[in-house]
């Protein structure tokens, strides 16, 4: 089945869908894709500092809805961790940790280059989690233009997971973003492709650039 590591479909609790009708529209979209399930990482970021209850409650709504319009999508709730000093540490103490396929765990670092993200280092914050038994993958590690090629090859080394954002090769980041992840692809660094599904501005551009002349 084609898994969606990575969307921001839960309706409400985000900044990727804000409706119930934005999140089934996008969910059958994705279904249009081909996906038959979808990770659902919804941002525990500064902003938005989701918990399990929230993200459950929310999977659960739109589950719900997906099984009445008979919109095959398989769901499952998870969340895109961000690693600053306001969100990450409760979630490692309260236990707000939400896996995928076992033991994965979407992690995000600042888009932006930080000034400074309290005493984490991300780097420490990756080993700690894989010596406790988790996968962590890297969310589109293209987008962090402030990262350098060693800097990339450590966290591979030590064991991360590389996630590219779909789209990005065709430039809907950008040609900064795009020329970055061309130079990971190349080396081979990803592991696996998300969609980061947030609005219908994505589906547009899948539509147009990445699908185009492969949907039925």
């Amino acid at each position: 089945m084609k898994t969606d590591c990575h969307c921001h479909i839960l309706p409400g609790i985000d900044d990727g869908a804000q409706t119930l009708e934005e999140a089934v529209f996008l969910a059958g979209k994705l279904v249009e894709f081909g996906y038959g399930r979808a990770i659902c990482t919804s941002h525990r970021s500064f902003q938005f500092r989701n918990t399990p209850a929230s993200v459950n409650a929310a999977c659960t709504l739109l589950r719900e809805e997906l099984s009445r319009r008979d919109i095959p999508l398989e769901l499952v709730p998870s969340m895109e961790y961000r690693i600053i000093p306001e969100t990450w540490p409760e979630a490692r103490a309260n236990g707000w940790l939400m896996p995928w396929d076992g033991n994965h765990l979407l992690i995000e670092l600042p888009i932006s280059k930080p000034e400074k993200i309290g005493n984490l280092v991300a780097l420490d914050e990756m080993r700690s989690l894989i010596k406790e038994g988790w996968q962590p993958v890297l969310a589109h590690p293209e987008r962090y233009l402030y990262l350098s090629g060693d800097d990339y090859l450590r966290f591979k080394d030590l064991g991360v997971e590389f996630q590219r954002n779909l789209g990005t090769l065709e430039g809907l980041y950008g040609p900064a973003v795009r020329q970055r992840a061309r130079l990971l692809d190349a080396q081979g660094l990803y592991d696996r492709t998300g969609t980061d599904t947030h609005s219908r501005r994505y589906t547009d551009f899948f539509e147009q650039y990445v699908f185009r002349g492969h949907l039925e």
